[in-house]
């Protein structure tokens, strides 16, 4: 196996152990931001941020997973101004995916591997004027599934056709978990970078190692996605991750897709307060970005 580690490390892909340390900052010099998934309409996203206000925490990225689509355009301007006002990130999710359209097969066992990626032509284009509607809106963060369209969103941004300061999210549905998979999304543009839920910490520190874009890592996860807790490992996650976003309050959600309620939105931030407790407690020295950074993708 020598020689194959060898060529590796020439193309930027090291071996890594859980004792690395991430020397990687974002731009504002933060090691750590808090993101809170899940957050579906004006009315949760009013009652998370009231909340996060209360209890003294700043929310850096709130996301939205049901989908574009699924949104009028006055709740699309109603979000907009509220991460405005306070200073935070909004990701959109693309709206078509497999699990939204005709195909049968994605309903199997075997099946729910293609989830939320795109089929055939038309979806593509739908996904497409679904990104463009929102970034119309002022929407700067666009939460994908689908590496072909990552791939056609970036040249669009490349060549003017949608903002050229829009940031791209991709999903853990995506299924990526190793330091090629993130080579080859960072070279086609991607700007943030879900992996799988359940990576050992040398597995996450091997990903960084090999890229430079933002991780998102879950603290924390629905029923429907195992419903694990990571809260202890935030500390590692810190260190080998930086610069990356704690997606944290999934506990609250029985699925990826929750409507939650506005309550349900006030007890993701408590999830925050116990994050942010374990980072006091054990990794009293790391460094969170400044609330309402101007490194943020703000919506404009």
């Amino acid at each position: 196996m020598d020689n194959t580690k060898k060529f590796l490390k020439k193309i930027g892909i090291e071996e890594t152990s859980s004792d690395y340390i991430s020397q990687k900052r974002f731009g504002d010099g933060g090691q750590f931001r808090f993101e809170v998934p899940g957050i579906q309409s004006p009315k949760t996203m009013k009652a998370l941020l009231d909340e996060a206000n209360k209890n003294d925490i700043f929310i850096h990225r709130v996301t939205q997973t049901k989908g574009i689509m699924m949104l009028s355009d006055e709740e699309i301007t109603e979000m907009v101004g509220l991460a405005k006002d306070y200073g935070c990130e909004l990701f959109l999710s693309v709206g078509p995916r497999a699990t939204y359209d005709t195909s049968a097969t994605v309903h199997t066992k075997e099946g729910s591997r293609i989830g939320y990626r795109l089929r055939g032509y038309d979806n593509l284009v739908y996904g497409i004027e679904d990104v463009k509607r929102a970034c119309g809106l002022g929407v700067r963060g666009i939460l994908l599934y689908d590496e072909g369209l990552l791939w056609v969103l970036n040249q669009m941004r490349s060549e003017g056709e949608i903002p050229e300061n829009v940031h791209f999210k991709l999903s853990a549905h995506a299924g990526h978990s190793n330091p090629a998979s993130a080579k080859l999304l960072e070279s086609l543009g991607l700007n943030s970078l879900n992996p799988v839920r359940d990576l050992q910490i040398s597995m996450i520190a091997s990903i960084r190692a090999a890229s430079n874009m933002a991780l998102d890592l879950h603290t924390e996860n629905p029923k429907s996605t195992g419903g694990f807790i990571r809260h202890y490992e935030v500390p590692d996650f810190i260190r080998v991750a930086s610069p990356v976003y704690l997606k944290t309050g999934g506990s609250v959600a029985a699925n990826h897709n929750w409507d939650t309620t506005e309550s349900e939105a006030r007890a993701r931030i408590k999830q925050v307060k116990l994050v942010k407790r374990m980072i006091d407690e054990y990794a009293p020295d790391a460094v969170v970005s400044p609330d309402k950074s101007n490194d943020l993708a703000v919506p404009e």
